[in-house]
């Protein structure tokens, strides 16, 4: 949305901005900044709320992985109880953990940590026998040495109205983007500032999967089998419209439920959906609910497409780091 943000909003983003600016000048070369000894790699945003950040990391996991390297991924599970230190599997607890940690795990396969805060994850990690690391997000902390940066934006919504928080979704200035190695746009960015180079990720959904990960159906198949079911579909991520949009274009007609980012999610959030009826969701709900015993529940993988050029000269320029680095 362009619309100019209320007055109180637009008098508070220059005290933002100046925050900013006096983290940016502490963080630069000043005391506490931390230079992890293997090749860190963040994958961020400008933006508040979600960008599509996770399917990203998982594709750039599977390219290192590709090179024979070893990756870890470093988060601090945004919206999860306590601040312990966890070495995130598969199976770990979203609630302790993090929804995101859990399902770069379950998709990736390589080590996840989870910490306090992001430099404690990346400590860990450093302790660990692995050649790189991936910070899913953290493009704003400071005093961390980084080598290469991704900016993720999302095509639709891309910088909202361009105003810093708390007036516009900006937690730093646009001209951010021209300092990082890539700006990567989820789907294609609509209202794309002209001098910005973009990469542009495609999310595909192929299959529809149990919750259980019992029974794979293609779109085809799940249409047939539940033709003359309601069907309830459920998302908490940063853009619900994303998800609920793109099972129109599969000709799936389900009752939309959106609920906020990173949502825990209970038994009495599918009381209304009526016995008998099918729900679906996407893959960062499946972690979550997996637990709740709902019945048939149903949920949406989905593959990560990069250019094929990007790739390559990606894989080319992690070669040259890993030199580097030795």
């Amino acid at each position: 949305s362009d619309h100019q943000p209320p007055l109180l909003l637009r008098l508070l983003e220059p005290i933002y901005r100046a925050g900013y600016q006096r983290a940016q000048v502490r963080g630069k070369g000043g005391a506490g900044t931390y230079r992890p000894q293997l090749p860190l790699i963040i994958v961020g945003n400008i933006t508040a709320g979600g960008t599509g950040k996770t399917p990203l990391v998982i594709r750039l996991c599977e390219l290192a992985l590709e090179m024979n390297l070893k990756p870890g991924i470093a988060s601090t599970g945004y919206g999860r109880n306590g601040e312990d230190t966890h070495i995130v599997n598969a199976d770990s607890d979203t609630r302790t953990c993090g929804d995101e940690p859990v399902l770069l795990a379950k998709r990736s396969g390589v080590p996840v940590v989870v910490a306090a805060t992001r430099l404690d994850a990346v400590k860990k990690l450093n302790e660990m026998n692995l050649d790189l690391v991936f910070s899913d997000d953290g493009l704003q902390t400071v005093g961390l040495c980084r080598d290469i940066e991704f900016c993720v934006v999302d095509g639709e919504r891309g910088l909202g109205n361009g105003h810093l928080l708390p007036a516009g979704p900006l937690r730093e200035p646009a001209e951010r983007l021209s300092r990082v190695d890539y700006v990567v746009s989820n789907g294609p960015w609509t209202a794309q500032p002209v001098d910005t180079k973009t990469i542009i990720m495609q999310l595909q959904a192929t299959v529809v999967r149990s919750l259980d990960g019992k029974t794979e159906l293609t779109f085809d198949q799940f249409r047939h089998s539940y033709s003359s079911t309601k069907i309830h579909a459920v998302a908490a991520i940063g853009h619900p419209q994303r998800f609920f949009g793109m099972l129109t274009t599969l000709l799936i007609d389900a009752e939309p439920h959106g609920f906020a980012d990173h949502h825990t999610y209970t038994r009495l959030d599918f009381s209304a959906m009526g016995a008998g009826s099918v729900i679906i969701m996407t893959e960062k709900d499946a972690v979550k609910c997996r637990s709740l015993g709902l019945e048939n529940a149903w949920y949406v993988p989905v593959e990560t497409r990069l250019p094929e050029a990007f790739e390559s000269s990606f894989k080319k320029r992690l070669a040259q780091l890993m030199k580097e680095k030795e």
